[in-house]
């Protein structure tokens, strides 16, 4: 396999731990690679009982290969609905700046990487559009059982399906928790979801009001409901 020369790229975008490139030789792609030192600097200011992990209980990537191997993505034939909200998945490969994982490059009518729900929010509110896409999101985790971390604006962007917005999941695969019962049992499995849509609805709404409370107050108030 040839190696991906990022040497000369600069990143679209940034995360806590990734920058974002967009593929040289597949423009409708994206190639994630940790940030430099990332991993060691998680590692540093990890509590004391994950020292003792491996690096790769550190990286993202190795995190986001273990979502895209969920069952509810196991084997999934190219048409099935379960793409409607996530990227394709392409795998790991080596590049210049380190492992990158490569995964379908979400573009807007502009041709340009597509812009997250925390940016849309900004701009114009929980409007009738957004709010209309965030029902479709949360219906198709009923429908499918992907598994998804705490879904968080950032980690969604939007790109449209016709008269429609449409919003996909681009970081937060996999399970935010260590029981594996959430994928096991239906009744949890169902259960962990609507703990997940139930977040997402309420850090949207922190995001659009006056922030009076910090996200962990207004995140703590919402378990209560």
């Amino acid at each position: 396999m040839q190696l991906i020369d990022l040497s000369k790229s600069l990143p679209f975008a940034s995360g806590g731990n990734r920058h974002c490139y967009r593929h040289p030789h597949f423009p409708d792609r994206c190639v994630k690679v940790m940030l430099p030192g990332r991993i060691a600097r998680l590692r540093k200011r990890a509590p004391w009982y994950k020292t003792f992990f491996s690096d790769a209980q550190f990286d993202d990537n190795v995190r986001e290969v273990e979502g895209y191997s969920q069952p509810a993505l196991h084997n999934v034939p190219a048409d099935s609905p379960v793409w409607q909200h996530l990227p394709r998945w392409y795998g790991m490969e080596e590049t210049t700046e380190g492992p990158g994982a490569v995964s379908e490059l979400i573009l807007g009518s502009d041709a340009n990487p597509a812009i997250t729900l925390e940016h849309y929010l900004q701009e114009h509110g929980l409007d009738e559009p957004i709010r209309g896409a965030l029902d479709r999101f949360a219906q198709w985790l009923r429908a499918t059982r992907v598994m998804t971390k705490n879904i968080l604006p950032h980690n969604l962007v939007i790109r449209e399906s016709g008269d429609q917005l449409q919003l996909v999941l681009i970081d937060g695969l996999g399970r935010g928790t260590f029981l594996p019962s959430a994928l096991l049992l239906d009744r949890s499995g169902a259960r962990y979801i609507e703990r997940r849509i139930q977040r997402m609805w309420a850090r949207v709404e922190w995001e659009v009001s006056d922030r009076a409370l910090t996200w962990k107050q207004a995140e703590k108030l919402s378990r209560r409901r």
